[in-house]
């Protein structure tokens, strides 16, 4: 394969039809595809069955629910495998656009230092309200961390950093790894011309007192990892990144106040999120049942 063969990694669970017809899409602009499938309804895996027939991607189906770490990693190590240089990551809620991927190399190969450059990723913008998202920059100039979906990554960096940390299962798996290519002294940088559509939770406008704000609307069960997993992750980076991991906190704190203050169901959400700080502080990681 040439120096550029990229495979695409998707990850599903529950995908909805559309879903799987946006995968032809993602298909012109790469030269593979594996799609892992976290232990989907039986419906639904036969619809991801029938299109990886008549598509000619590769489906991995998982037994149970692995989370998005080792569901991304059962699909690296299939890319890996099959001799791709490099793997595109992307949510099934993701949507790419028009010369995507072009973008994105065309991003790493004018970069004066792209041999240490370890993840590209996008601007996202989120297709309800054409709004682009908040980036935090670090001094070299590119993102202090950014998300998974979109991320354009060669497959070396697993091999020198190793795999994701599956043990988080899900929410704060990009963190962790964007703060572990910058404290292993690699990059993250990020293109102005690849645009991935991309909603985060479910986000809608609020008014209390007088204030306005958006609060994401995540499940109870994700305030559980995400409360348990910015414990676990920035404890572990506090050292190397003391400002950002207090700017990380401050963030964490008012997302918190905001879903308190205006989102359904609060009383379960703030239960997850007390257990799941105690969790992170007492080191019980993994997958956690009754959420």
């Amino acid at each position: 394969m040439s120096d550029q063969s990229i495979c695409a990694v998707i990850v599903t669970y529950h995908p909805s039809a559309r879903m799987v017809d946006k995968l032809s899409d993602i298909l012109v602009q790469v030269q593979g595809l594996v799609v892992v499938d976290n232990n989907s309804a039986e419906e639904e895996l036969r619809t991801l069955r029938a299109a990886s027939q008549d598509a000619g991607f590769q489906l991995i189906e998982n037994e149970e629910n692995l989370g998005i770490a080792a569901a991304l990693n059962h699909g690296i190590q299939w890319a890996i495998a099959k001799g791709y240089q490099w793997v595109i990551l992307l949510d099934q809620d993701s949507t790419i656009t028009y010369e995507f991927v072009s973008h994105m190399f065309a991003t790493w190969e004018s970069h004066p230092e792209r041999e240490r450059v370890c993840s590209i990723h996008p601007k996202y913008i989120d297709p309800d309200t054409g709004q682009e998202a908040l980036v935090r920059r670090a001094e070299d100039g590119g993102p202090i961390i950014s998300m998974t979906s979109g991320a354009l990554m060669p497959t070396w960096v697993f091999t020198q950093l190793g795999w994701f940390a599956s043990d988080l299962f899900i929410d704060e798996v990009d963190t962790e790894y964007c703060l572990r290519i910058r404290a292993s002294g690699y990059l993250v940088i990020d293109s102005r011309e690849a645009v991935l559509l991309h909603t985060t939770g479910h986000s809608q406008g609020k008014v209390v007192l007088g204030f306005r704000f958006r609060p994401s609307f995540h499940s109870p069960m994700r305030r559980y990892y995400m409360a348990r997993n910015r414990v676990v992750v920035y404890r572990r980076y506090f050292r190397r990144f003391p400002r950002w991991i207090l700017l990380f906190t401050i963030v964490s704190l008012r997302e918190t106040i905001k879903c308190l203050l205006a989102e359904p169901d609060r009383a379960r959400k703030l239960r997850n999120m007390v257990l799941g700080t105690w969790d992170g502080l007492t080191g019980q990681m993994g997958r956690r049942d009754g959420l």
